[in-house]
């Protein structure tokens, strides 16, 4: 795999209106997609894991960013970046997946709930607010990156559990009011969404971001 980064860059920090260095450009941007787009990590991959490590444990930080904490809700296991930092105190991986969703064989997260065929909102909901501002608390990031998968609702054609509409809703909801609460910054990367019906998979998409356009803006 090729990634031409000047390209990327450039084509990114013109549409995004990102500003400050090229540098720290080209590492959110390298991140952002390696924890969007290269979730399941082939690991005999090794380079690919040298440069997401690299770009994010450069000597000078983003913006002094020292932790980083990455909140991955898509319904499978976020197993690239689980083995990528696994030795990474400076990063803290959390998965929240299906227990019998693909990968079959997972990786090990410095925080891992696996959740049974048809989990519910109520349930998926009650533990995602009991853990994760345990995690928040104790491991105190300067940056989230969260992946907002959509492929937990129940009509899914590859996930197995069983949110709503409504549940996946309130649960980017919980997730970004926890950020903004904590004046934690946050990136949202679009995650998976195979449901049978078109109109649920962008629905679900477009709550999130009308979500952050109305916490944060």
């Amino acid at each position: 795999m090729h990634l031409d980064i000047k390209h990327i860059t450039k084509e990114c920090r013109g549409k995004l209106n990102i500003t400050g260095s090229k540098s720290e450009t080209n590492r959110i941007l390298l991140l952002q997609a390696f924890i969007s787009g290269f979730k399941i990590k082939n690991k005999s991959n090794s380079e690919d894991s040298k440069l997401m490590s690299a770009a994010l444990m450069s000597k000078d930080e983003i913006n002094n960013v020292n932790k980083v904490l990455i909140i991955d809700l898509d319904v499978h296991q976020g197993n690239g970046t689980a083995s990528i930092f696994n030795d990474k105190e400076k990063v803290f991986t959390l998965s929240f997946h299906g227990k019998n969703n693909y990968p079959f064989r997972k990786e090990e997260s410095d925080f891992d709930l696996e959740f049974e065929d048809n989990t519910n909102d109520s349930m998926y909901l009650g533990n995602l607010k009991k853990h994760l501002p345990q995690i928040i608390q104790k491991f105190e990031p300067d940056f989230i990156f969260y992946l907002s998968g959509v492929d937990v609702l129940s009509n899914d054609k590859l996930g197995k559990l069983g949110l709503s509409l409504e549940g996946c809703k309130e649960r980017d909801n919980y997730v970004l009011r926890l950020c903004k609460e904590n004046n934690i910054p946050v990136q949202i990367s679009m995650g998976g969404g195979y449901s049978s019906n078109l109109r649920d998979i962008i629905d679900a998409h477009a709550n999130t971001y009308r979500l952050a356009q109305e916490i944060f803006f």
